[in-house]
């Protein structure tokens, strides 16, 4: 290392959440800059940016030292003192090599699992028993040193470095120097040298960095506000010095001139922590085959069994069945995830067996037909042309990705039965982060200056609605916005804090569906802690840096539309006990009626006004045609659909550039939508086997001119060869498919959705009172939602009824309303049903659609669980006591027989 350098050994990224301010690329962009061989992170108590740290440094060449500024209990970590203060000094911590990096992250998750109390503790016990492979140092003024200095006990000073020494080795600790100017550093400077020379340690310079430039500190210090909740212009409030700046090695070096040798331990430092991580290599967890058979055996015998139920009789005489699961089950055998299909089989296996709704399909899965007949997706991929390539390419060894959809309100359980099944340490929910983006920290940044909620949110309304916007593209769009950033001084600076700040992270949640699963302990591999609210353990590190470690991460999803399916099913069966959507045709024209007459509300992946816009130009007439919805009503694709719609009618004719593109094109009328047509097409017409159609279609995307120019030459070629299609039309299909690569949506997904969709269309227009009551009861806490369910019953002419605590449930109820009662009142003749929830009107109407409904319901009562300010918990005891005793005969009864804390006089 150059020994005119020097390295930060305490620095705290944006993964210091809204204490930190350093982006990991222009932290390394700096560090190059400065020719610095090595620099470290070290955030307060967690690794959250660990290896997004690594892998900057590793592209930038820098030499990444993965570290943290650990928080020590002064006595047991699960000790609880009465403050903050009281609860751990600050520590500063290295990893040396790989061992050092794997005691680190057992000893941070230590802290948060077990040691959590105000912040996340770790104890010198704990330390000395995981202390190989570190090296500390002494930390910054909340350090244990520096804390007995300032209150002038040096004995203990010296009693707790020496303690600290023989717990890491002489070799291994060192007194950490600071120098921001502050009188409490002057003081402690003057003990520290002298007490690591007593005790026989080194000496160490280090910053504390913060913020990358001293330009940054103003806006630090705004966003050190936005996280302890103060205002810029509070005077008792948290303030950091300008100092805390990523300082070049000529400014620490003038810095500590009296003190060489800490700047040269820095060096010495840099050069003895290696650390070499390995990616890529599985640590998926195996399956456990039942006795006798290898997992490979008992995959396939699964496969076989489903092959038949899925196929009948064509599974024994189809030849090509047999042909495409065995070359897909050669696949999965040879890339080596057979263990990965099996745990995704059991845990569907598992919902499906408890009656939790899964849902059809999600992503490029449904292209495989193992996933199809081991039951993991219900889409037939030969029937809807889906290819398995596009979800495991045997060329391109990437982890398949299986997300599911389980129903929202059972989802938990598929969770805990995997954890239970692989061991709660095995299992994990997976960290994400929220961002300071454009609008956000537009009135965060406002309201910390001390403008007003309404001049902080005009500006931030000034900001265009679109996805991943930036500050500064958010001013070259909006002229208005532009001329207040121009014109208005307060406006100004709020814009020049907020670009600083825009884009690091602000805290840390739970991912939505994310789980994580390995094949031992997860904190063999990685660093773990728990929610926000203390409850679920969750990883330290977010989806990206999982995948790269070779870790099994999936998807388990929560999705409504399962859940209000299975409520309008539960309302159907009470009088079709053997309804089934399996049974149900897949070319109802009543069902396709209501895409084409702009009915779409409640209709999955249909309900934007945008949506119901297209679906009614669009002239529906089979299920491929709502496929095809989906996959165009996107950005991108988008631009599509005026040429789409115009085939499809036949204003324009259908034109194809090679005649073997009529069979790949023919049902999206030459309009290549889907990139499974753009692999079809290179397969087709260049003899790309179907794995390298997918590489050729991943490289189209990506838009790499000098891969393109490579690729565009192979594929000119093969048509020759293939085809012997004139190099100046293929030149002209393979700008074809390149414009369609760019845009192509996954077919598989599409296909998937689209079924969802067609079947809460088909309940919608075959049992709609059910349906609606089952939408209903999954918004109760949604007003908003319910007001637009409510409108569209009444246009569909279903009464909504009053609430009655003798007819309504918990939910919304379907009933039967005779012809010519009062619907605003007790009806006679109502019969309840089930149980759900809506809203309120009086309408007497009853449309074609609620007359013809197989039930026979016209009405649907208000769900009691909906009404504001009554508690569910409330609801269900008094449903439970009428259900047992009878109906409430008045309103003195009912407070009677119901307990005062049910019955209490706000709820009444």
């Amino acid at each position: 290392m150059p020994r005119d350098s020097f390295v930060h050994l305490h620095l705290h990224t944006e993964y210091s959440l809204l204490d930190g301010a350093i982006r990991m690329k222009e932290l390394m962009k700096k560090a190059a800059e400065f020719n610095m061989p090595a620099v470290a992170i070290t955030d307060h108590g967690n690794l959250f940016g660990a290896i997004e740290f690594y892998q900057e440094a590793q592209r930038a060449g820098v030499k990444p030292i993965i570290g943290c500024e650990a928080y020590i209990a002064p006595g047991s970590h699960k000790d609880r003192p009465g403050s903050r203060r009281e609860a751990a000094y600050h520590f500063t911590l290295l990893a040396e090599n790989e061992t050092g990096y794997r005691n680190l992250v057992k000893l941070i998750t230590a802290a948060h699992l077990e040691g959590f109390h105000y912040a996340p503790r770790i104890d010198k016990e704990l330390l000395a028993a995981r202390s190989e492979g570190l090296i500390g140092l002494s930390g910054c003024l909340a350090g244990e040193i520096n804390s007995a200095i300032q209150a002038n006990n040096i004995e203990k000073a010296k009693q707790s470095a020496a303690e600290y020494r023989d717990i890491l080795g002489a070799d291994n600790f060192f007194i950490e120097l600071h120098d921001h100017g502050m009188e409490e550093q002057r003081k402690c400077m003057t003990a520290l040298p002298q007490i690591a020379r007593e005790i026989g340690v080194g000496l160490v310079a280090a910053n504390d960095v913060h913020f990358l430039r001293r330009s940054d500190h103003q806006a630090h210090d705004v966003m050190l506000c936005i996280g302890t909740g103060k205002m810029v212009q509070d005077e008792n409030r948290m303030r950091y010095v300008p100092e805390l700046y990523f300082k070049s090695p000529a400014e620490m070096r003038e810095l500590f001139s009296d003190f060489p040798e800490a700047i040269a331990n820095t060096l010495k430092i840099g050069e003895r922590c290696h650390l070499d991580l390995e990616f890529g290599s599985s640590k998926y967890p195996e399956y456990p085959a039942p006795p006798g058979k290898t997992r490979e055996e008992y995959l396939r015998e699964l496969c076989y069994q489903g092959l038949e139920r899925r196929y009948g009789e064509r599974a024994a005489n189809d030849p090509e069945l047999i042909r495409r699961l065995d070359y897909e089950l050669g696949v999965f055998e040879k890339t080596g995830f057979v263990s990965y299909l099996l745990i995704v089989w059991d845990f569907i296996h598992f919902a499906k067996e408890k009656g939790i709704p899964v849902g059809p399909g999600r992503g490029s899965a449904a292209g495989s037909m193992v996933t199809y007949v081991l039951g993991i997706t219900d889409i037939d991929p030969l029937q809807y042309g889906l290819l398995f390539e596009r979800f495991l390419n045997p060329d391109r060894v990437s982890p398949p990705d299986i997300d599911v959809d389980f129903c929202e309100a059972r989802r938990g359980e598929v969770l805990e039965y995997v954890r239970q099944k692989y061991g709660e340490r095995r299992v994990a929910q997976i960290i994400t982060f929220g961002k300071l983006k454009a609008k956000s920290v537009v009135r965060d940044v406002g309201r910390v200056m001390g403008l007003s909620y309404r001049d902080a949110d005009r500006v931030a309304k000034m900001i265009p609605n679109e996805l991943n916007i930036t500050l500064d593209s958010a001013v070259e769009k909006n002229p208005e916005l532009k001329r207040a950033v121009a014109t208005e001084p307060p406006t100004r600076q709020l814009f020049e804090y907020a670009k600083i700040l825009e884009g690091l992270s602000r805290n840390a949640g739970v991912h939505a569906a994310g789980v994580v699963i390995a094949d031992r302990d997860l904190s063999d591999y990685i660093p773990l802690c728990r929610d926000v609210k203390g409850n679920d353990v969750i990883s330290q590190y977010a989806m990206g840096p999982l995948n790269d470690l070779g870790l099994l991460k999936m998807d388990f999803l929560g999705l409504k539309t399962l859940t209000v399916i299975e409520d309008t099913l539960a309302l159907i069966h009470q009088g079709e006990p053997n309804f089934s959507l399996k049974d149900i045709p897949l070319d109802d024209s009543a069902t396709f009626s209501l895409y084409n007459r702009g009915e779409t509300i409640g209709l999955f992946q249909m309900e934007s006004g945008g949506m119901t816009s297209l679906s009614k130009q669009f002239d529906v007439k089979k299920l491929d045609d709502i496929i095809a919805l989906i996959a165009l009503y996107r950005p991108g694709p988008m631009e599509l659909i005026p040429e789409y719609v115009k085939a499809k009618k036949g204003i324009t004719p259908i034109k194809y550039l090679h005649p073997l593109l009529e069979d790949i094109c023919a049902d999206t009328y030459g309009v290549m939508i889907y990139q499974e047509q753009v692999m079809a097409a290179a397969s087709k017409l260049a003899g790309y086997s179907l794995a390298q159609a997918d590489l050729l279609r991943r490289a189209m995307g990506k838009k790499d001119k000098e891969k393109m120019a490579k690729e565009r030459k192979n594929f000119i070629e093969g048509c020759a060869r293939t085809n012997k299609i004139p190099e100046k039309k293929a030149n002209a299909i393979f700008d074809l498919l390149e414009k369609f690569a760019g845009y192509g949506f996954n077919k598989s997904h599409s296909a998937a959705y689209g079924v969802i969709s067609y079947q809460t269309a088909y309940l919608k227009a075959h049992y709609p009172v059910e349906f609606m009551a089952g939408l209903l009861s999954n918004e109760i806490n949604n007003t908003e939602k319910i007001s637009v369910f409510v409108g569209e019953c009444k246009r569909m002419g279903v009464s909504i009824l009053p609430p009655d605590v003798n007819k309504s449930g918990l939910k919304f109820i379907p009933e039967t309303v005779a012809a010519g009662a009062d619907r605003g009142s007790d009806v006679a003749h109502s019969q309840s049903a089930g149980g759900s929830d809506p809203g309120y009107s009086s309408s007497t109407e009853t449309s074609n659609a609620a007359a013809a409904c197989g039930s026979g319901y016209n009405a649907i009562r208000y769900g009691l669980a909906a009404i504001k300010h009554v508690g569910e918990a409330a609801m269900e005891t008094a449903i439970r006591e009428r259900e047992q005793r009878g109906d409430f005969t008045s309103l003195e009864e009912f407070c009677a027989r119901l307990d005062s804390r049910v019955a209490n006089r706000k709820m009444l």
